[in-house]
């Protein structure tokens, strides 16, 4: 069974930082994208940032220049690195997935979620 684990949330004052990492495991044959979304109280669930396993990055308008994703394919990892936090980056943190289990078996897991709460 494939499973993602994060880790690195936490409790900061506005205009720091924080790093969130997530974790495969599990008997996988390929990653393909990676990405954190985000889900604060009473909205949807929302993209943060995404990365292609060539490397691609994609941003939310609201976290350009201040979110950084990046990947280990060797460490079958991908971490979101948080700078200049705001108050309204306050939300459940979630890592996704695009996995080959097999050549012909694709799974879309996601991560048990981890809290990031900004103080103003």
């Amino acid at each position: 069974q494939v499973q993602l684990v994060e880790s690195g949330g936490g409790l900061v004052q506005a205009g720091g930082s924080l790093t969130l990492t997530c974790a495969v495991s599990g008997n996988i044959y390929h990653i393909n994208s990676m990405g954190w979304f985000r889900q604060a109280p009473g909205k949807q669930r929302e993209l943060v940032a995404g990365i292609s396993s060539g490397g691609t990055t994609n941003y939310a308008d609201s976290v350009k220049g201040r979110f950084t994703i990046s990947r280990d394919n060797a460490k079958n990892s991908v971490y979101l690195q948080m700078n200049s936090l705001k108050p309204e980056d306050t939300a459940v943190y979630y890592c996704h997935a695009d996995i080959m289990r097999t050549i012909s078996n694709r799974e879309f897991p996601w991560g048990q979620g981890t809290q990031v709460t900004v103080s103003s």
